[in-house]
């Protein structure tokens, strides 16, 4: 069975059979972040221009980058939560038709993900679920209230390494963004884009002596639910969490 899922997903992404895409047609473009009420309460982050990078030859970065799973109770600070999100999603630059220049590769420039995040220990944010938006670079809350983190725990396996971490990140795809310019070879890209800001985060954890730990098999019907996502137009694809090393 999965075999023959899997051999009509790569059908469905042959170049042959994507000639015809919106953006050949010149259809209307989707918007390249997901709207928030005019009246909500941003919370603006620090420039990440002015963290100090850990010294660092790119070999070593290189060599030293490893997945660590367990945590410190020391918090984050805001500066350095800065910094992680601007290196994962970064905007450097606006281009034409609802693409953008970022600090990780994407097919395209769609930048096709909404990034969500379960702050638990970073200072001078109260614990809970936010949306990083990246063109203002600050954080929507989106759930501050009593019983978030028990709610979002289900959709993770690994419960003490999601209770030890600083910060959770969670990736949410947006298809419409990715389909417009690639139809059927849309899900191919989201998952490749997924793993360059992944690994992104995995170097910028590293020079900031901070530990990550990529997090692909998750209860998707729960997270997708407790972040609002309805699982086909929008999905979570991929997560990690964070923390200061022990």
């Amino acid at each position: 069975m999965y075999k023959d899922i899997f051999k009509a997903l790569r059908e469905a992404a042959l170049v042959k059979n994507n000639l015809n895409t919106r953006k050949i047609n010149h259809e209307e473009v989707p918007i390249p972040q997901k709207p928030y009420p005019e009246d909500a309460q941003l919370i603006a982050l620090p420039e990440p221009d002015y963290l100090e990078d850990k010294e660092v030859s790119f070999l070593e970065l290189m060599e030293l980058r490893s997945t660590v799973r367990e945590y410190s109770e020391r918090p984050l600070t805001m500066k350095e939560l800065s910094f992680l999100l601007w290196c994962t999603q970064g905007v450097k630059m606006v281009l034409p038709a609802g693409a953008t220049k970022r600090t990780v590769p994407s097919a395209g420039a769609r930048n096709a993900f909404e990034t969500y995040l379960y702050i638990d220990k970073v200072e001078g944010l109260e614990k809970g679920l936010y949306r990083f938006l990246a063109f203002e670079h600050a954080l929507l809350p989106v759930d501050l209230g009593d019983g978030v983190k028990e709610r979002l725990q289900k959709g993770f396996n690994k419960i003490n390494m999601y209770d030890a971490s600083a910060v959770t990140f969670m990736w949410a795809a947006v298809l419409d963004r990715m389909d417009y310019a690639f139809g059927g070879r849309s899900l191919q890209y989201l998952y490749l884009d997924a793993g360059h800001v992944c690994q992104n985060l995995y170097l910028a954890c590293y020079t900031q002596e901070i530990g990550c730990c990529a997090i692909g098999h998750f209860n998707d019907e729960e997270l997708n639910r407790e972040l609002g996502l309805d699982g086909e137009e929008e999905f979570m694809v991929y997560a990690a969490h964070v923390g200061k090393i022990r």
